[in-house]
């Protein structure tokens, strides 16, 4: 497997190739587009891309965990945590390699 990662420059740089606009409009517009998802999940909605996934909030609630090195036991307060469940076409692409 590969290491590279796909940064927001790189999808502006993707906006720019495909549509045309120019560098900075493409840069605003991924901005845009990232800052609206993370809008709605801190409103605790979910965001659903169709053939890619969902993202959603979730309330883990309150429970005692364990220190792995002491053994001693400390209580996990209750939170909320980013989840993402990817679309069936979008774990068949992966597994069969991104082949469209």
């Amino acid at each position: 497997m590969t290491s590279k990662t796909l940064t927001r420059m790189d999808l502006a740089e993707a906006v720019h190739d495909e549509v045309g606009l120019s560098r900075n409009e493409s840069a605003d517009i991924v901005e845009s587009v990232l800052q609206h998802i993370s809008d709605a999940l801190v409103g605790g909605e979910s965001v659903k891309i169709s053939s890619f996934g969902t993202f959603s909030i979730r309330e883990k609630s309150e429970r005692i965990g364990r220190n792995p090195k002491t053994g001693e036991e400390v209580p996990i307060h209750p939170r909320r945590v980013l989840s993402f469940r990817s679309s069936h076409l979008m774990k068949d692409r992966v597994a069969n390699g991104n082949k469209r």
